[in-house]
């Protein structure tokens, strides 16, 4: 028993015992709710890693008691899922229903997925799927539609400090000062089991009260939870993308931050911000799409770290830069309207007649050259003949469009009259 890992030990072994996840486990949760029918469903716990949810599996079979069955979608094939369902076929209750519990069930591939779905459609196997990736990525439709998805919270501040105490009442008071107490929950990452792991190596040290200052040298940091191909990777872009059209450059930088403490791809990040720089500012600033360009130039050139800072100083440019969408809005609407329109042609005035017949079919006929006009604006119509003119293009009254605005109101008044 002692050889078993601390988190292990002190498992909780009620519902009501696991910390930090009320809205499932507490007396109005969803868990919780569902064992008071009676009638148990399948489900997929999806949430960050060491915030409960294989505790929750093995407490929901027990609270039907259900013949219990565990799988590991890390570490086992699928030679032995096949066979671990096998067995579960022999259980005298297996036609009144057991329970499997797939860890990691987003690591099994699209046709892995699919051997439950029998077993599932039969009413056979209540399955209960954990996973720390977003299901809409990693799990087949059909699997997910027979699912329940329940979201597991990472831990808050005060869940990790209720394990704390919890583990005080079985080793005793930590060797910690007050400070370094509240240092390990901001070292675990909102991860139950990491935190756990760092209090059974300090429970390994020689016996003193250690402060934060001695933290480092004796506890591992947890990396930080994020996944370059999944829901972290978008989930982060999207944040460091809105928080620069919203106008904050410390939000921006601290996603930013965010970003390439986990190991993103800064390339992918600096195409990103060019992205950014002509969907979001515009012409309301014209040289933010150029200081976009030369942040990624800047980044091929220098590498990590020094090229990472040009991406921050054009994140915090754009950031306090005037917006516009103008651009960015118009240009989808022309699309469209370029798609209903295409089979017309421009109008013959503005077309050139390099062949006689041309000219007799009167191709550029009473084609006004714009340079011979005292404004240098001849005012003549350039959409096909059978369209209106059309005005999409909506320049705002901030930044270098406020100066495009005044240009564009110039041009359109020999367009009117």
């Amino acid at each position: 028993m002692n050889n078993k890992p601390l988190y292990e030990r002190l498992r909780p072994q009620t519902l009501a015992d696991i910390a930090g996840q009320d809205h499932l486990t507490g007396e109005r949760g969803a868990l919780t709710h569902i064992i008071r029918t009676q009638k148990p469903v399948s489900l997929l716990l999806y949430g960050p890693p060491g915030s409960g949810k294989t505790t929750m599996a093995r407490l929901y079979a027990q609270a039907f008691k259900l013949p219990f069955y565990s799988f590991s979608g890390v570490h086992q094939t699928v030679a032995e899922l096949k066979k671990l369902l096998q067995d579960a076929e022999k259980h005298p209750l297996f036609r009144q229903q057991v329970l499997f519990f797939v860890d990691e069930i987003h690591r099994l591939n699209r046709a892995q997925q699919d051997i439950f779905l029998p077993y599932l459609e039969e009413g056979s196997l209540i399955l209960v799927g954990a996973t720390t990736n977003n299901p809409s990525f990693v799990l087949n439709q059909a699997l997910l539609s027979r699912l329940r998805v329940l979201s597991v919270n990472p831990l808050t501040e005060e869940a990790l400090e209720s394990i704390l105490k919890r583990v005080e009442t079985v080793n005793g008071p930590l060797p910690v000062t007050e400070a370094a107490r509240k240092q390990l929950c901001l070292l675990s990452q909102g991860d139950g089991r990491h935190l756990m792991n760092l209090l059974e190596t300090l429970q390994q040290l020689p016996q003193k009260s250690y402060d934060i200052a001695d933290l480092p040298e004796i506890l591992q940091r947890r990396l930080p939870s994020y996944d370059q191909t999944g829901e972290g990777h978008y989930n982060l872009i999207s944040a460091l993308h809105k928080s620069v059209r919203g106008s904050d450059p410390n939000a921006a930088l601290y996603w930013l931050s965010r970003m390439l403490h986990g190991g993103e791809d800064p390339l992918f990040i600096a195409r990103r911000v060019i992205r950014m720089a002509s969907e979001d500012i515009g012409l309301a600033d014209p040289q933010a799409l150029p200081l976009a360009l030369s942040a990624y130039q800047t980044y091929q050139i220098l590498g990590s770290p020094e090229g990472e800072l040009a991406i921050a100083e054009v994140v915090v440019y754009l950031a306090l830069a005037p917006k516009s969408n103008s651009i960015y809005t118009a240009y989808n609407q022309f699309r469209e309207l370029a798609e209903k329109t295409g089979h017309l042609a421009p109008p013959k005035t503005i077309l050139n007649a390099p062949t006689n017949l041309m000219k007799e079919m009167g191709y550029g006929n009473g084609y006004i050259y714009d340079h011979d006009t005292p404004e240098g604006c001849s005012g003549q119509e350039y959409f096909p003949d059978a369209m209106d003119h059309a005005r999409l293009y909506h320049p705002v009254e901030r930044g270098f469009e406020r100066e495009l605005k005044k240009r564009l109101e110039y041009f359109e008044k020999f367009r009117t009259t």
